[in-house]
């Protein structure tokens, strides 16, 4: 009798989506809608950072307290989870992209294409990042762009190693969201693909938030448009940030 033949499992499109989430917001949320539906995205992996390198100073909330919120933010979308991937090491040691994006993949298998999700800001600061030339090549990035942002500018700071070819396609429109790609390459000759999704128009600021928390002027009304309600009800039951 001959042993049967495992049916080989569908390559699965899969996003990490890394940041303080301090709190989650409606934003957040909006750029991983887009993501998710301009690149067929199986599953968006939300993932609150334990000790970011380059906020020193650290978030306002705790890690569990960011966690439980980002679990709040997403309850209702079942393509969306909470992964604790990048939560606080043991050792102390800050969480570098480069090595959670390694883990996910040992832990994802070989059949998973990943995708890393950030925001243009997150981007323009990737020369600062650790091994920041390998990133695009342990993940395709993804950067989320306001109307009239683009990566043209952006281009000039890229991190050593890596240049880049900008577009010379119109945004193409994949399920309502405009796409842009781009092509990057590093000293050994590699290339990777990059997308820019330059509509997406959220004037929201984790900053923001806190703020008006701080300063007594964020209404129960105010807060609900900038977080989802259950968020707004734990930061409320918990007192954050004020």
């Amino acid at each position: 009798m001959h042993n049967a033949v495992p049916t080989p499992r569908p390559a699965r499109r899969i996003a990490f989506f890394g940041g303080s989430f301090d709190p989650p917001h409606r934003g957040h949320l909006a750029i991983a809608h887009a993501a998710q539906r301009a690149l067929a995205l199986d599953r968006v992996l939300f993932a609150p950072v334990g000790t970011q390198p380059l906020k020193p100073e650290g978030s306002s909330a705790s890690f569990a307290q960011r966690v439980a919120m980002t679990q709040l933010a997403i309850a209702d979308d079942q393509d969306f989870a909470v992964s604790l991937v990048d939560a606080p090491s043991a050792s102390g040691r800050p969480n570098y992209t480069i090595d959670t994006l390694a883990q996910l993949h040992a832990e994802l298998g070989p059949e998973t294409e990943l995708f890393c999700l950030m925001g243009m800001d997150s981007f323009l600061n990737l020369p600062l990042w650790h091994r920041a030339a390998a990133l695009p090549f342990a993940a395709t990035l993804v950067v989320a762009a306001r109307p009239g942002e683009s990566l043209d500018a952006a281009m000039s700071h890229l991190p050593d190693g890596l240049t880049a070819e900008t577009s010379t396609l119109p945004a193409s429109t994949l399920h309502g969201i405009a796409v842009l790609q781009y092509t990057l390459r590093n000293t050994h000759g590699q290339r990777a693909p990059l997308y820019l999704l330059p509509s997406l128009y959220v004037e929201i600021s984790a900053t923001e938030i806190r703020s008006l928390l701080l300063g007594g002027g964020a209404s129960e009304k105010r807060l609900k448009t900038l977080v989802p309600p259950a968020v707004a009800d734990y930061l409320k039951e918990h007192g954050l940030y004020q």
